[in-house]
């Protein structure tokens, strides 16, 4: 058991010493549980709720904001953040590629491309003509968990399918399959913890719509 604790930590535990649910957060709150409970947490951030518009609004990321909590079988799976004030084309451009280095230069995210915008980019003619959506996604990184609860986890799961002498001492082929599965959990990890943002448009003025995304309570079709 011992060479198979060290082929799980060699090959698994490097790169996937993570929580299954482990949920994205907005300003340190867990993306999850009721909308009562994350309005009132929000609120208690200094957020001003609007019931009639069932919003709140406040300072985010030096901007005025309105931010709305959404939902799916009554769980909070989105937190939507709305600039307040819109801007011309010029000006959201650089609000833009300002929040793309803001993201790539923060340790907690993991972005997916570049995303910035040149200066001769025409947002106005390719979001009317063309119909393109300027968005940027990044990955909340995951937080480490119980390191010994998830070895003993790859343990049971790979004595399901290969015996102990296989481990000890593994082929290529066994190596490689452990990598496939870490990396595999690892991105799968990843994704459930989306951030991302876009371009909006109204009568040729633009703002940014940032979303916080806990992929855990999105909605995958169980009620159909």
């Amino acid at each position: 058991m011992k060479n198979l604790l060290t082929v799980v930590m060699l090959f698994v535990f490097s790169t996937a010493l993570y929580a299954q649910k482990d949920v994205t957060k907005f300003l340190g709150i867990p993306v999850d549980g009721t909308k009562t409970a994350m309005i009132q947490k929000l609120k208690a951030k200094g957020f001003q709720y609007n019931s009639s518009g069932d919003y709140l609004t406040g300072e985010f990321n030096g901007r005025d904001v309105r931010i709305s909590v959404v939902t799916n079988n009554n769980k909070v799976y989105r937190i939507m953040v709305v600039d307040d004030n819109n801007s011309d084309e010029t000006s959201i451009k650089i609000r833009f590629n300002t929040l793309c280095r803001q993201f790539e230069n923060n340790k907690k995210y993991i972005p997916l491309g570049d995303y910035t915008l040149s200066e001769e980019e025409d947002i106005s003619y390719e979001m009317t003509v063309n119909n393109k959506r300027y968005e940027a996604v990044y990955y909340q990184q995951p937080e480490i968990t119980d390191s010994i609860a998830f070895v003993k986890e790859a343990q049971s799961t790979l004595l399901s399918k290969y015996t102990e002498e296989q481990l000890a001492n593994p082929s290529d082929e066994i190596k490689q399959e452990i990598r496939d599965a870490a990396l595999s959990y690892t991105m799968d990890l990843y994704s459930k913890k989306t951030v991302w943002f876009m371009i909006g448009e109204y009568a040729r003025e633009y703002y940014i719509v940032m979303f916080y995304d806990n992929e855990y309570n999105h909605a995958d079709g169980e009620d159909l």
